[in-house]
């Protein structure tokens, strides 16, 4: 197995000032957002920049809901402006462009993932690495955007978004565009390390956890050829990891059951955003193993024992989301392999119950608002 990660092709085109070019006119997007913690997603309107020549102007029909799209709508990870239009997994069709785009035209299906914007010039950019990028990216909400203004980032929650074609992403026709929306962000997530690890047929791959991220770590497993084996505390899981393609589910309260998994899994793919004790688990690995934490549990997590790296030269590692050149790769081995998210599409005034549900685990296994439904606004949002 061998790690590797594509590279970006050399940037096309100086940056360009925020203001849109030959008098293209800014346009006000219909969205739901929050204005408070407490304020539930509400109607707004956000104004979308005019397309300076290197922008594309997206007309969203569809955006995934991501549980971190909770965390800061209700102001759980602290200083969070308002309002605040969440999403960052959008699928829809290009409106217009800027003139130095030449590669994306009106009418195509395009995508935006976590990330509009970085430096464009640390190491980590340069070398495909957007989401390392050593000035901070730049989040598609909730963001400072340093190239406009230092203005806050309103994500896809809304009926257009206006993003540098930098990071703009085709979608496949192949893919089902309300299906695909997850993949901008738990598809990645989950793709990005496998591919990392250079996952491929005779490959065992546990996967810990079976919500969002993790029911799309077994479909991308299997899709590469891998043998998947889902370790979960709920028998009711079980029925369900096997419906997904799981070969095992190993039941993991169950100490026999992790005993006999000793030694037998190549790579895990940890997605639990609990705090969780990982020693057993590590035990499950063969030499040369690794376990990715993709969760992030908001409590400490348990030590882990040195001991379980050391014997077999495991590794203990993060990864987060992807590159962009990296997610097209992505979109187009899911467009190549037939794998999409799970998803039930709600309105938008379903919104506030959906993210109650995800909460609750009440879904199986992605949330997708339909951005026709969107209301007219009745309050303003600063974008």
């Amino acid at each position: 197995m061998t790690p590797g990660r594509p590279v970006p092709p050399p940037l096309a085109h100086p940056v360009q000032p925020a203001e849109g070019p030959n008098g293209a006119a800014a346009r006000n997007a219909a969205a739901r957002g929050a204005v408070s913690p407490v304020s539930g997603l509400v109607p707004l309107t956000v104004a979308r920049r005019a397309p300076a020549p290197d922008d594309v102007d997206i007309a969203i029909d569809y955006c995934g809901l991501c549980h971190s799209d909770v965390h800061a709508a209700r102001g759980e990870w602290g200083g969070q402006s308002y309002p605040l239009v969440p999403g960052h997994e959008i699928v829809g069709r290009v409106s217009r462009v800027g003139s130095a785009v030449t590669d994306l035209s009106p009418g195509d299906r395009v995508g935006v993932g976590c990330i509009v914007d970085s430096c464009r010039e640390c190491e980590s950019c340069l070398d495909g690495l957007e989401q390392y990028c050593e000035k901070g990216m730049t989040g598609t909400y909730g963001a400072k955007d340093r190239r406009h203004g230092d203005s806050i980032t309103q994500g896809g929650y809304a009926s257009s978004i206006v993003v540098d074609r930098r990071y703009v992403l085709r979608v496949p026709e192949a893919l089902d565009p309300a299906a695909a929306a997850p993949l901008l962000c738990a598809g990645i997530t989950t793709f990005s390390p496998l591919r990392h690890f250079g996952v491929e047929e005779g490959d065992v791959v546990g996967v810990v956890g079976l919500g969002g991220l993790g029911h799309m770590a077994v479909k991308l497993a299997k899709a590469m050829g891998a043998t998947v084996v889902v370790f979960t505390t709920s028998e009711s899981k079980v029925d369900a990891a096997r419906e997904l393609g799981a070969d095992k589910v190993v039941l993991s309260r169950d100490a026999d059951a992790m005993a006999a998994a000793n030694r037998t899994i190549d790579v895990i793919i940890d997605t639990v955003a609990a705090p969780h004790d990982l020693n057993a688990l590590l035990r499950t690995l063969r030499v040369d193993g690794a376990l990715f934490q993709l969760g992030l549990p908001s409590e400490d997590m348990p030590p882990v024992d040195p001991r379980a790296l050391i014997r077999r030269r495991v590794a203990y590692a993060g990864s987060l989301i992807g590159g962009i050149a990296e997610t097209q790769e992505m979109l187009e081995f899911c467009a190549g392999h037939g794998v999409a998210a799970d998803i039930e599409v709600v309105a938008a005034e379903q919104l506030d119950e959906a993210y109650d549900r995800m909460v609750a685990g009440d879904i199986k296994y992605r949330f997708v608002l339909d951005t026709s439904t969107l209301q007219a606004a009745a309050k303003e949002a600063d974008a």
